[in-house]
């Protein structure tokens, strides 16, 4: 009956929540990766950062769903069940975790702003790959809208991009 205290949401009309930029760097569309499976959607939409730093924070609040071995990159679930890409470089699947240090573990509660993973951003360039993190929402039915991004520079825990929620009312 009453929404007052269902955060993203305002009464029983839809607010626009904020996904916060997972590291310092360049802003950009998703559309803009230099990765056609993440340029063209296929996995879902969402946007890029190319970074100028090698600390990669949360972008949101919620729970560490996927940390794959390799640690090239981390799924993390929001309380609304949102899921959460956070794709660090293009092909660093193939570093085998090298240039990766992680510092949460799977199911680990996460609060946006909180540090995931520290990236040898250099190593990631030298090995001849794109260092570009990607923030990709991967069950898009969840979502209504997923606003575009305003590219600039970013620093971790600006707003990055606004996503609507589906009424599930």
């Amino acid at each position: 009956m009453f929404n007052f205290f269902k955060k993203g949401h305002k009464n029983s009309d839809s607010a626009a929540s904020v996904i916060k930029a997972p590291v310092d760097g360049d802003l950009i569309p998703i559309t803009e990766v230099s990765d056609d499976v993440f340029s063209q959607k296929m996995l879902g939409d969402g946007f890029a950062v190319k970074p100028s730093s090698k600390e990669i924070f949360a972008p949101v609040d919620g729970k560490i769903s996927t940390l794959f071995p390799t640690k090239h990159a981390i799924g993390i679930t929001t309380k609304e069940g949102l899921e959460i890409l956070l794709h660090l470089g293009i092909d660093t699947v193939e570093l085998k975790g090298e240039p990766f240090e992680v510092h949460v573990a799977q199911d680990d509660e996460v609060k946006a702003g909180q540090k995931l993973i520290d990236m040898d951003i250099d190593a990631v360039t030298k090995s001849g790959r794109d260092n570009t993190v990607i923030v990709v929402y991967t069950n898009m039915d969840k979502l209504k809208e997923v606003k575009d991004v305003n590219p600039r520079k970013v620093a971790h825990g600006d707003d990055a991009q606004e996503i609507v929620y589906n009424d599930e009312d």
